[in-house]
């Protein structure tokens, strides 16, 4: 088992090189983080007394009398976390009052109108002034409101002007100390649920006006997905820390990353400084998440000789298109002369993912920003960039399977090798993304199996796959894992369509895992995986071996 510190140094690498990059942009627009307000937040949590579950952080809050929650305004995970707390019957035992920074209070006769259903969430938005006042995403916001409307008994503003003098904030800490001391006078027996922006929740700003305010009052902080609690835990020894205890009353839920977190704010800065309202350029985005898994690896973007760097990687960067629906993928994938049933496969990742990476014509799709994704996507490019984008027409194209992306058709390469091709990059666009985005679930043998155990319809659902071809997809899946040499020649399953990419995926992933697994043991180094990444496995028995190689490897 690898120490604290080198798991905190090998889980942290590559988002530490990514997020240097992004963090100076930020402070280049945004150079309100040096104030002391701010400071006060950041040097009052910078270490914690224990890691807990998710349980234990809603047990307490089912306990509390009033909860002050820590929102990072550009981060739609802090919204939706209060928002899937409202929807936990824990919490019903008695009444729920939820107080929110977003609304000014002077508003609060549109917010009961809302409240009551006397006007749509049209009319709510243009009369709060939610984009000229607030201006993060209205989509998680508004979700926590619908939340709130079918769980709450009320729900109230609690901010006052002015919001861009960082002069005045102390002001707007007072005044909403005063209103939920308000709120506990008017509804002595509820659990009053508070969000505001984390600055605020320093133990000298809101919590210690509430407190003098309701001496009484047994007072809970919750934060969300601090940086310096962050970085500590990645050293325990676990795949993910769900939350931690900062001491008594006060604790802290992970549910994103850093990384995460900054460009989302970066995404918000970008919006903020155009003047029209479309699609944001994620174009940064992507290429930043490329650029800390290039420097993870200790490849050289700049080389001119393809021998143990990709030649001239910096020419190579995909095309990023952003757009808020997918006729603008049908007319591409059409143009490029996608198949019907590629085209079917590539929308459906899309929907249920959010982005595609287009091999053939390197190029990123991305319809809506998720991490893990994006991380994924990212992976995905590098590992083609590696090899000399070999789908490109004018690289070395290979044949794939009739529900995969390639355009040309290369007869040299056998099923087996087509195959082996598609688990591999699967496996590394796993670990890439795990890299990325250690908040990403692990998937291992023993998920696999508990498949077996859910409903008919659970397993459709989760697979895509109708009943049968589900179990027999499971099935190969099993075999392949307790025989991991996959010795006979016809190892690659006679599947078609959706089966044949589910099984392809699936394995890929429990590879990909396995690789993370070992990299944080230290059975694996850069060096070693970088090789993985430039290996040609589009040449004819190249993948099988590479596979054998890592399975050789893992063991």
């Amino acid at each position: 088992m690898a120490t604290t510190g080198i798991l905190r140094s090998r889980r942290s690498a590559a988002q530490l090189h990514a997020i240097a990059s992004v963090e100076r942009e930020i402070r280049a627009i945004d150079h309100a983080g040096g104030r002391k307000y701010l400071r006060d937040f950041r040097d009052a949590y910078c270490s914690y007394q224990k890691v807990i579950a998710a349980s234990d952080v809603r047990r307490e809050i089912a306990q509390a009398g009033t909860v002050l929650v820590g929102d990072y305004h550009a981060l739609p995970n802090s919204q939706r976390y209060l928002a899937s707390l409202l929807r936990d019957y824990e919490f019903h035992q008695r009444p729920i009052v939820l107080g929110v920074e977003t609304i000014f209070s002077r508003d609060q006769h549109i917010l009961d109108e809302w409240f009551l259903g006397e006007i749509d969430e049209d009319e709510l938005r243009q009369r709060i002034r939610f984009e000229l006042d607030w201006g993060y995403d209205w989509a998680p916001f508004y979700e926590l409101l619908s939340a709130a409307r079918e769980h709450v008994s009320y729900i109230y503003g609690l901010d006052c002007m002015p919001r861009e003098d960082l002069r005045k904030i102390g002001a707007r800490d007072r005044h909403a100390a005063d209103k939920v001391a308000e709120l506990r006078r008017c509804h002595p027996g509820a659990l009053i649920l508070v969000l505001f922006g984390e600055s605020h929740l320093a133990p000298q700003h809101l919590p210690a006006l509430l407190q003098q305010r309701l001496p009484a009052e047994p007072v809970l902080t919750v934060l969300q997905n601090v940086d310096a609690l962050y970085w500590l835990a990645a050293g325990e020894a676990r795949d993910h820390v769900e939350a931690v205890e900062i001491r008594d009353k006060v604790l802290c839920v992970f549910n994103a990353t850093p990384l995460e977190k900054y460009e989302n704010y970066r995404l918000c800065l970008d919006r903020w400084g155009r003047d029209d309202r479309g699609a944001p350029d994620l174009g940064p985005t992507l290429y930043n998440l490329i650029n800390g898994m290039v420097r993870f690896l200790g490849i050289n973007q700049y080389s001119a000789h393809n021998t143990t760097q990709p030649k001239l990687l910096v020419d190579l960067m995909p095309e990023v298109h952003t757009r808020s629906s997918d006729a603008l993928l049908r007319r591409l994938l059409s143009r490029k002369g996608f198949t019907a049933e590629q085209r079917g496969s590539l929308l459906r990742q899309v929907r249920e993912r959010g982005s595609v990476y287009l091999a053939p014509i390197n190029a990123m799709y991305v319809r809506q920003f998720c991490m893990t994704s994006a991380a994924e996507d990212a992976t995905r490019f590098l590992h083609q960039a590696c090899r000399g984008l070999p789908n490109l027409p004018n690289g070395k194209p290979f044949e794939r399977h009739a529900a995969a992306q390639s355009l040309p058709v290369v007869q040299s390469l056998e099923n087996d090798d087509l195959f082996f091709i598609s688990v591999l990059e699967h496996a590394l666009a796993f670990f890439g993304s795990r890299v990325l985005y250690p908040a990403r679930p692990a998937l291992r043998d023993c998920d696999i199996a508990e498949l077996f155990d859910v409903t008919r319809e659970d397993l459709e659902q989760q697979t895509s796959l109708a009943f049968p071809d589900a179990v027999e997809a499971l099935d190969f899946l099993i075999q392949a894992r307790q025989t991991p040499d996959l010795a006979p020649p016809d190892a690659a399953p006679a599947f078609t369509g959706r089966k044949y990419e589910y099984v392809a995926e699936q394995l890929g992933y429990l590879t990909g895992n396995d690789l993370y697994d070992a990299y944080l043991e230290g059975q694996l180094t850069t060096a070693t995986l970088r090789k993985f990444f430039l290996s040609h496995i589009e040449q004819p028995g190249v993948a099988r071996a590479t596979y054998l190689q890592i399975l050789g490897r893992l063991k």
